[in-house]
């Protein structure tokens, strides 16, 4: 057995939503590289067609949908447009996420709850929902949802943040049962705090990312390809047996 061919993704087609910057980009760009053909999402048409545009240009393929998550008809139609342009579906990663409040819990609004949930915890159902029914009936497919340590320990100033992503999570054990017996493995990739523009404003505090930095024993934090690289794992024939898994890729937070 060559262990390095278990993880080609040569022949496989990949949705990763949210892909038009940071962890999202990054793990699009590394499926590309891995073999698999990659639709590439965000809600800016410009940097979405951008990132479909540089994969193509390292010999990949790629399509660009711009899509909202949120919205079940957008779903549907990112899915419809991948199949049409490349034949099936066999990995879905559920990146699309937003995190604009950084505040006390008692100082959120309603409205402000309302947008986190519905992108980050709505999103990702809509989107393993709707992956769900084309994979169950070709009875294969991976779909691998981007939590986060805060779906497992409190970050303060980020409830509904952390409320999201601990959902997810558990979205992504159910799914991982219920969808075994279809040969559809779900797992979790759950990152520490990564340099992108997400945590621009907290890596910009130096109190802050001072803070942060003593959290994590590697002493630094993540960068998007390190989240790129867990994700062609599970999503290769090296994880066959893996699923319903949170992979933390933390640099040891949780480990403390």
């Amino acid at each position: 057995m060559n262990a390095l061919q278990q993880f080609s993704l040569t022949g496989k087609i990949a949705i990763v939503t949210g892909s038009s910057r940071g962890i999202g980009r990054a793990i699009a760009e590394g499926l590309a590289s891995a073999g698999a053909a990659v639709t590439v999402n965000g809600r800016n048409a410009e940097s979405t067609k951008a990132v479909a545009d540089a994969i193509i240009a390292t010999g990949g393929m790629s399509l660009a949908v711009i899509a909202d998550v949120s919205k079940a008809a957008d779903v549907e139609d990112l899915i419809r447009k991948t199949i049409e342009r490349f034949g099936r579906l066999d990995i879905l990663v559920n990146n699309a996420a937003i995190s604009p409040t950084y505040k006390p819990a008692e100082t959120m609004t309603e409205a402000e709850w309302d947008a986190l949930i519905s992108v980050n915890l709505k999103g990702v159902f809509l989107c393993c929902q709707a992956a769900g029914r084309v994979m169950i009936p070709q009875r294969s497919g991976r779909i691998i949802n981007i939590t986060s340590i805060g779906g497992q320990v409190a970050l303060p100033r980020l409830i509904a943040y952390c409320a999201a992503k601990g959902a997810a999570d558990q979205i992504t054990r159910v799914l991982a049962v219920e969808w075994a017996p279809y040969g559809i493995l779900v797992n979790a990739i759950a990152p520490g705090y990564v340099e992108t523009d997400l945590t621009k404003g907290l890596r910009e505090n130096p109190t802050l990312r001072e803070a942060l930095i003593r959290k994590v024993p590697l002493g630094r934090l993540g960068k998007p390809e390190e989240i790129a690289g867990a994700a062609v794992y599970l999503a290769s024939d090296a994880a066959s047996y893996v699923t319903g898994q949170m992979l933390y890729v933390d640099g040891g937070w949780l480990a403390q």
